[in-house]
């Protein structure tokens, strides 16, 4: 086997476990949208080991339909709403969870079977994943606002490793990537980065809520305290 292999082989196993590791503490967080994208990409992920280790094609083509779902809806739809806990404070109810991942496979399937969308499946693709990196955009802004300066920067350097994974594909060949091993290593890299960075943002903006929050209640109280009698 050559190097390549093997190299793509351990992109893989930092994706499963990354998405694992990461998915598992948000659900912890009660996080189940941001958790749960992040354990489908742990399942598309594992299917793809078992099709390096047993050629099984079937596994590769569950994982190419995760992939369609994380980049359609998964994560420019599904994983937005998660972050929104913290950064507008907007907690979906357990049955608004399960309309969005319903909605999102139902548009997934669309999206890999209609023959009206083979045409532009890929812009398709790009618009939705190009529409996530202007949210990311705004978390930095966030991030840097409440002085998370470390955070915002990795925050970045996933949008654009993201964003030019998902330029690339579907458009761009690399030249001797035959198989496209070379991309695969690459995105699969860049989605564990993706996996990991994204928690500790999240994690990041949690903290300042919870602060602006005991702030308030701070004002509030001696504000009460201040008042004549």
């Amino acid at each position: 086997m050559e190097l390549k292999y093997y190299i793509y082989c351990l992109a893989d196993l930092a994706l499963i476990t990354t998405s694992l590791i990461y998915g598992v503490k948000l659900l912890k967080k009660r996080n189940y949208l941001l958790g749960g994208e992040w354990l489908v990409v742990t399942f598309s992920a594992s299917n793809v080991m078992l099709n390096a280790l047993t050629g099984e094609k079937l596994f590769f083509n569950i994982a190419l339909f995760c992939d369609a779902f994380s980049r359609a809806v998964g994560v420019p739809v599904i994983a937005v709403v998660g972050m929104m806990a913290v950064t507008h404070r907007y907690k979906p109810s357990i049955g608004a969870d399960i309309a969005y991942v319903v909605g999102g496979l139902a548009v997934t399937v669309v999206v890999w079977t209609a023959d009206f969308m083979v045409a532009p499946k890929p812009y398709f693709y790009l618009v939705m994943w190009s529409l996530y990196s202007v949210y990311v955009a705004y978390i930095v802004k966030k991030l840097l606002n409440i002085g998370a300066n470390l955070i915002a920067a990795g925050a970045m350097l996933a949008l654009v490793s993201a964003q030019t994974i998902a330029s690339i594909d579907d458009f761009y060949h690399i030249p001797g990537d035959d198989n496209h091993a070379v991309f695969y290593t690459l995105a699969m890299f860049v989605w564990a980065y993706q996996c990991v960075v994204f928690y500790y943002v999240y994690c990041a903006l949690e903290r300042a809520q919870k602060n602006e929050l005991n702030l308030n209640r701070g004002s509030a109280f001696g504000g009460l305290e201040r008042t004549p009698q």
